[in-house]
C-alpha cells in the first residue's frame, strides 16, 4: 500500500506560500487592472449618479422631470389618477438613485484599498437625504416661492 507522504492542507496552502511575484496582478502604468477597472466603473458611477442627483440645478429639466413623468405616465395605465402621485414619486425615486450611484463612484474612485461596504448604511443615506431635498422643494412649491406651470390647463 502507497501512502501520500504531504499533508492534506499542503494543497489548500499553496498560494498561501508562493512568493509575491507570483500573486501580483498585471499592472497597467503601476496601477492593477482591477483597480483601473474599478475606477472606470466609479467614474461612470459618479457621472450618472451626478446626472440623476440634486447636486446640479440643470438635471431635473433633462433628466429627473422626463424620466419622473415617464413613470408616472406607466403607472396611469394601470390608474388614471397615478400620473401625479406616481411623478412625484418617480422623482424622489431618481434622487435617490442618483445620490447611491455618486456615493458609490465616490467609494470606487477615490478609495485606494478595496473596503467592505456597508449597502443598508449607504441606502439610509440617500434616503434620508434625496427625503429632505424632496420636502423642501415642496415645501417652496406649498408656500409659493417656487410656481410650478400648469401642465393641464383645463382642469
Amino acid at each position: 500500500m502507497i501512502e501520500n507522504t504531504q499533508e492534506p492542507s499542503y494543497d489548500l496552502n499553496i498560494l498561501e506560500n508562493a512568493p509575491d511575484e507570483v500573486l501580483e496582478q498585471p499592472k497597467l502604468d503601476g496601477i492593477s487592472i482591477t483597480d483601473f477597472i474599478r475606477k472606470i466603473r466609479g467614474s461612470f458611477f459618479l457621472v450618472i449618479g451626478y446626472l440623476l442627483s440634486p447636486m446640479s440645478w440643470w438635471n431635473d429639466l433633462f433628466f429627473n422631470l422626463p424620466l419622473a413623468y415617464g413613470f408616472g405616465y406607466l403607472c396611469s395605465f394601470f390608474y388614471p389618477g397615478l400620473l401625479i402621485p406616481c411623478s412625484i414619486a418617480g422623482y424622489w425615486l431618481s434622487n435617490v438613485l442618483g445620490i447611491l450611484l455618486m456615493q458609490a463612484g465616490v467609494i470606487d474612485v477615490f478609495q485606494n484599498q478595496p473596503q467592505e461596504r456597508n449597502l443598508k448604511k449607504e441606502l439610509l443615506m440617500g434616503l434620508a437625504s434625496s427625503t429632505a431635498y424632496t420636502l423642501i422643494i415642496l415645501a417652496l412649491i406649498q408656500f409659493k416661492i417656487l410656481e410650478t406651470p400648469n401642465l393641464f390647463p383645463g382642469s
